[in-house]
């Protein structure tokens, strides 16, 4: 479906921006926007409630390719506090290291 609407400008500058910063297109970015209304307009209120949501939105399990979550995250934190930016290393530089 295709929908032509006419934002203000500077809702429309303050769009591309965000969509800029996660490299995304503009209508792609809104998109995403718009699919999360139905959690903004009912948000979880259990943790039980916020681990569904996130299982349905494919959030968990979307990282097959980290074994250990803990594992990782201790990696994550341990750049973090040396200052070393994560993105750069891998796990397996680190524990050879």
């Amino acid at each position: 479906m295709n929908i032509s609407i006419e934002l203000p400008s500077d809702l429309e500058n303050e769009l591309s921006s965000e969509a800029s910063q996660l490299k995304l297109p503009l209508s792609e970015y809104i998109l995403r926007v718009l699919s999360v209304r139905p959690f903004l307009q009912s948000p979880p209120k259990t943790g039980l409630d916020l681990v569904a949501y996130w299982e349905s939105v494919g959030v968990i399990n979307s990282r097959p390719d980290i074994a250990d979550s803990q594992e990782h995250a201790r990696w994550l934190r341990d750049q973090d506090q040396l200052g070393v930016g994560a993105k750069n290393f891998s796990p397996l530089l680190a524990i050879s290291d």
